[in-house]
């Protein structure tokens, strides 16, 4: 490190160069801001599931405002969920959002391929043509729900070497739930979700894993049994992954209120689902942490728990809510949330570090405010949360994408 940054660098695992190539991108800026010993300067974190919204839905978020909400967020990469219109089911389909994330992010954007046309669970997307220029494939938002069509999705991906990257849900049991069939639906007259409805879509998927060996990751793990599941699918050897988001860590179905923001999918469950997502944090079975940022219309958002959009934003939030309810309690070091927000994403899937970092305050104290978010969308169940940590800037590939006004 030069004497231009005086900052501590929290580089986990990555290792004296990442600390070297911090150094040198800073005296070479020379960015004031960094030359405080009381700054922690961290590796760009990676979000393996984000929703940015375009093309076909610019009215909730864009390629520009959802990549800069991540910078704001400390992050420099992440992998948008291919929900979108159209649909990437096909090279041209792909490259209109490729064309997109070139002119307009601020930070590194890799897409999804969809495992289906149109996401519709029916016939398989042309994954052969998008395979060169996609991280994986996924049917985000929806869960794969024939058997064969999944087995041979899974079989065509291990032969191109891509990752299936499964959002898990039995339609069959969903019965029109819309929050986490528990204590508090059945108090307040909810139709609920229960969490087999998860878990028993992993389970499938987990044996189909077995039989054709492609590399599989579980998106947002809500459920205790899902985490029981992976944790023996691994210990058979099995090449899974899994994430969990934020909220699932810190809130429970108990914190509920009658408003949109706490609205998301899978559901906020119980405290003992969100007991055994730490425990599976704790034990290696939960490998990362993503927050699924799925930014909709304040319109959208504002119709209560039962007719509300699902989906809530979490880039900007994430590592201070983090920081402040896991680390600073103990629960987690500041190293493992390292690893978690972007060691274990990046190693996952393939993705780079370079001169990718961000610049904390870890004394400064906030109180979450969407008004102050850079995204598009407002919907967080932290809005009030009392949260240490902010963000002063991040840096990509060496160039100041964010810097706090304040």
């Amino acid at each position: 490190m030069t004497e231009v940054t005086k900052a501590k660098v929290i580089s986990a695992s990555l290792g004296p160069a990442f600390s070297d190539g911090v150094g040198a991108c800073i005296s070479a800026a020379e960015l004031s801001v960094f030359n405080s010993p009381n700054y922690v300067i961290f590796p760009g974190f990676c979000d393996v599931h984000v929703h940015f919204r375009e093309p076909g839905f610019s009215y909730k978020e864009t390629i520009a405002t959802g990549s800069l909400a991540a910078a704001h967020g400390g992050y420099t990469a992440v992998c948008p969920m291919p929900n979108l219109n159209p649909v990437p089911d096909s090279r041209e389909h792909l490259k209109l959002q490729q064309e997109l994330i070139r002119r307009d992010a601020r930070i590194h954007v890799y897409p999804y391929g969809a495992i289906t046309v149109g996401e519709k669970g029916e016939t398989i997307a042309d994954l052969e043509a998008m395979a060169p220029e996609v991280i994986g494939f996924s049917d985000d938002g929806r869960g794969v729900q024939s058997d064969e069509t999944m087995r041979q999705a899974m079989l065509r991906a291990k032969a191109l070497g891509k990752p299936i990257v499964a959002h898990c849900e039995d339609n069959s049991l969903l019965r029109g739930g819309y929050i986490h069939e528990g204590a508090y639906a059945k108090a307040q007259g909810h139709r609920g979700i229960c969490s087999e409805s998860e878990w028993r879509q992993i389970q499938r998927d987990l044996k189909l894993v077995k039989e054709t060996g492609v590399s599989y990751h579980v998106c947002h793990v809500s459920a205790k049994e899902s985490v029981e599941l992976i944790r023996r699918a691994k210990a058979e050897g099995l090449d899974v992954t899994c994430e969990t988001g934020p909220h699932y860590l810190v809130m429970d179905d108990s914190m509920l209120q009658e408003e949109g923001r706490f609205k998301m999918n899978p559901p906020l469950r119980s405290k003992e689902d969100r007991e055994a997502l730490i425990a599976g944090i704790l034990d290696g079975t939960i490998d990362m942490i993503a927050t699924d940022h799925a930014p909709h219309s304040a319109e959208e958002k504002a119709r209560g728990l039962e007719k509300s959009a699902f989906g809530v934003v979490g880039l900007e939030t994430a590592f201070p809510i983090l920081y402040t309810y896991l680390v600073k309690p103990g629960i987690l070091t500041l190293d493992k949330l390292v690893e978690l927000l972007c060691v274990n994403p990046r190693k996952r899937f393939g993705i780079g570090l370079g001169r990718d970092f961000s610049v904390w305050d870890l004394e400064q104290s906030d109180t979450v405010d969407p008004g102050q978010f850079l995204s598009m969308g407002k919907a967080t169940p932290f809005e009030g949360w009392h949260v240490t940590g902010r963000c002063l800037a991040t840096v990509c590939d060496g160039k100041v994408v964010y810097r706090s006004q304040i």
